[in-house]
């Protein structure tokens, strides 16, 4: 059967690399789904967790904070203005970080954003049933 090769780098770092089955990603358009054989694609990444299966079933979640990823060829790299993996988040700090920018009101871009950030790496670290 035909895999996929995922790569995930920030700026900061690589985060994850290996073999998929798929993987699916957000962007401004919603989610897309990423199998082998898929046609080239190019697109935006919106904050939101990023799920990758491996040949064995195993699913990672990386909280990708904005940027592009690309397909080609049995290829996907994903490339995250800022991406981290389930056991790199502090729970409680992004807890923190939810709850400050949720008494802050929507109304603020910025804590808007805030937010939404702190919901994703939640997602990520505590699972999409938490």
């Amino acid at each position: 059967m035909a895999e996929l090769t995922v790569a995930v780098v920030s700026a900061e770092r690589a985060i994850w690399e290996g073999p998929a089955k798929s993987v699916v990603a957000k962007t401004p358009e919603g989610e897309i789904g990423i199998l082998p054989g898929h046609e080239p694609v190019l697109a935006l990444l919106v904050e939101a967790p990023l799920k990758i299966e491996s040949p064995d079933g195993t699913k990672t979640l990386v909280a990708v904070h904005g940027g592009f990823f690309s397909v080609d060829s049995n290829r996907v790299n994903v490339i995250a203005e800022a991406a981290e993996m389930a056991a790199d988040i502090d729970v409680e700090r992004a807890k923190a970080a939810l709850d400050r920018a949720t008494k802050a009101g929507a109304e603020d871009a910025a804590e808007a954003g805030a937010a939404k950030r702190a919901e994703t790496r939640l997602n990520v670290a505590m699972g999409p049933n938490r």
